[in-house]
């Protein structure tokens, strides 16, 4: 009897536990999620690395429709270069990273794709801090960076790098403008001349057309006017002539 009793509850007790797995497991579920970056040549200084990104979907209800990435420093905006997407994606620099989205994935798809750097800086570890949208609105920030080993909520892509290749240098910044600068310089080129070359464009046509326009009518009258002098001149003397004659 007292086996039976305590053989009961065992039982019952290991199906305690596991429902309590169970629970956490469940609840763990969403805080699972999270985004990753891997690279074809983890080094630090290595060129032409191709970064490879991976953003795990949480949401039971839509899509993810885009990604905001705010680039470590080290890497300019201008030195990244999209190599693989999600149908229908692209990829915009933004003053301090790049956006890179389009039609929502189907609910429950991770967004995957990857990206071309120029060259990795000199550091041994790369945080890439991402804000994941929804098709619904909903965002995603993994933006936090872990310090001492410690465990974040919500931690942002990290690349460990490992230490230069022998020789490697840094390689001097690209001759192409920024996002920012190569915004601003188009606009300011023409605000400041066009205001000024139409004008000076106009005058110098007002100036040319008047000028030598009105200098030449003066002349062609003042001939005009001497042919008709001399014709009447010439027509009195014959006139004069044949009276006398």
């Amino acid at each position: 009897m007292n086996r039976s009793h305590t053989r009961l509850r065992l039982h019952r007790l290991g199906l305690a536990a596991v429902g309590a797995l169970v629970v956490v497991g469940v609840a763990a579920g969403p805080a699972a999620a999270h985004a990753e970056v891997t690279a074809s040549d983890p080094r630090a200084l290595a060129e032409n690395v191709t970064l490879s990104f991976t953003s795990e979907a949480e949401s039971e209800t839509a899509g993810i429709s885009e990604l905001r990435v705010v680039l470590p420093k080290g890497i300019a905006p201008d030195a990244v270069a999209v190599k693989d997407t999600p149908e229908g994606w692209r990829l915009t620099a933004t003053p301090d990273g790049y956006s890179i989205g389009g039609p929502a994935l189907a609910t429950g798809t991770d967004a995957e794709y990857s990206i071309t750097v120029r060259q990795l800086p000199d550091e041994k570890s790369l945080a890439f801090k991402t804000l994941e949208t929804y098709g619904d609105g909903k965002v995603s920030r993994w933006i936090e960076v872990p310090a001492n080993g410690e465990k974040v909520d919500n931690p942002a892509p990290v690349l460990a790098l490992k230490a230069a290749a022998p020789g490697a240098k840094l390689i001097a910044p690209s001759p192409s403008p920024s996002p920012t600068t190569g915004s601003a310089a188009p606009s300011a080129q023409p605000s400041a001349e066009a205001p000024t070359a139409p004008g000076a464009s106009a005058g110098t046509q007002a100036t040319g057309a008047g000028d030598p326009g009105g200098g030449t009518g003066a002349v062609v009258g003042v001939i005009a006017a001497v042919l008709l002098l001399a014709a009447a001149g010439t027509f009195w003397w014959v006139r004069r002539n044949r009276s006398r004659a």
